[in-house]
């Protein structure tokens, strides 16, 4: 039986219409719309700020099943908050030329799978493994800065901040040089022409002084002047942000779960498991760039026409009890592997390892360095800010004593 794509995603049938995003909600307690979308059916109709009436996925079983279905294209590129008039348009034309042949989070087939393929060796877990020593480094030298300064300090942006920007340096090529620019660039407002500039700037350097890392990776290969670029840049805007967000978070929902943290300091064989629930807790996209279908489909009962839009919210999906056992309790010991925290599929986060060393070495440390950690009461429950118009969660600042 054909059904309307709306009576198919299960819509409350006094309704059939769609709605905005709702976004009175924060990792730990998501808003309750996205409980009562999925109870009603794997989507639900949502409205894009371009008016466009598209699907808003909540489901586990077929979010997983969208993200990885190479019928959907990810253009064109439709958000539910924006983007901001001219977000796009105030680059010259050098950048647009480099995003339209190499921003892998908006390219579809062969041009996608040879752009991402130029640097997943790079992201590979040996590789990820291989530079834990050097991160480890980096969270001594940070925490070291942090137990020395204020107490009580600020876990977001004292800690979790300078051991991302040091790592994603590392691993993109930054010399040490520029350490301190690509952090006042990439980890603080400033506009997307003002991060081109950097990025050639850092190229240029690379270029003359190569060594074992990606910018250098990418200036050997066969790519274009325009793909090195656009790739350049989207691995410099993309994933350091995340990996703050997810430190903090991880520190933010240990300290308020006590017997959790407790738990690790006795068993810290329980680490790997914890990160795997601490990322599917913290989930920080409430929606993933949305997908359009390029021929009529039927997905778990879902009539999609060509041409509309769908979109995944990883925070939905994350909290699915069809998926995950009591999913709102935060437990350290269940199986939380297979979440959707770092997304699925072809475009799923090229640098979910590295990612994950990352927020290992800074809880191990701080587990064993600062075992009396202790949250300072903050209001940790109201609605969290949006990071962009594609709605991420924002960490707030985490003020702990010791």
């Amino acid at each position: 039986m054909t059904t309307t794509p709306a009576a198919a995603a299960g819509v409350c049938p006094f309704t059939g219409r769609s709605s905005a995003l709702p976004l009175d909600g924060n990792p730990h307690t998501p808003t309750p719309a996205l409980a009562e979308f999925r109870e009603n059916g794997p989507a639900t109709p949502i409205r894009f700020a371009d008016d466009h009436e598209g699907l808003l996925v909540t489901q586990f079983g077929m979010a997983q099943a969208v993200l990885e279905d190479p019928r959907f294209t990810q253009n064109p590129r439709r958000f539910l908050l924006g983007p901001p008039e001219g977000e796009v348009h105030d680059v010259d034309q050098q950048a647009k030329d480099a995003l339209a042949v190499a921003d892998i989070l908006s390219l579809d087939g062969d041009q996608h799978r040879r752009i991402r393929r130029s640097v997943t060796a790079r992201f590979s877990v040996k590789a990820a493994r291989g530079r834990r020593e050097t991160v480890r480094g980096f969270v001594t030298e940070t925490l070291d800065a942090f137990l020395a300064g204020p107490n009580p300090g600020n876990i977001t942006t004292d800690l979790a901040t300078p051991i991302s920007v040091r790592s994603h340096c590392l691993v993109l090529g930054v010399p040490d040089s520029h350490v301190q620019l690509f952090g006042d660039t990439f980890a603080k407002p400033t506009t997307t022409q003002r991060k081109f500039d950097v990025v050639r700037e850092i190229l240029e350097l690379v270029r003359l002084t190569p060594g074992d890392n990606v910018f250098s990776d990418l200036l050997a290969s066969d790519l274009t002047a325009a793909e090195v670029e656009g790739l350049a840049w989207v691995l410099s805007v993309s994933g350091r942000d995340s990996v703050a967000y997810m430190i903090s978070m991880s520190v933010l929902t240990l300290l308020k779960h006590p017997e959790q943290w407790e738990l690790l300091k006795r068993e810290p064989e329980l680490l790997p498991g914890a990160i795997e629930e601490l990322v599917r807790y913290n989930t920080m996209f409430l929606t993933v760039f949305s997908r359009t279908a390029l021929e009529d489909m039927e997905i778990q009962g879902v009539t999609i026409p060509k041409g509309q839009s769908v979109t995944v919210s990883p925070v939905g999906a994350n909290r699915d009890p069809e998926r995950f056992d009591d999913p709102s309790t935060f437990d350290i010991t269940r199986d939380s592997a297979g979440h959707l925290g770092f997304s699925h599929g072809p475009h799923g986060c090229v640098g979910q390892q590295f990612a994950r060393v990352q927020i290992t070495e800074a809880l191990t440390q701080l587990l064993t360095r600062v075992p009396d950690l202790k949250l300072v009461d903050a209001d940790f429950e109201s609605p969290y800010p949006l990071a962009s118009y594609l709605p991420t969660y924002e960490a707030p600042p985490v003020n702990v004593t010791w």
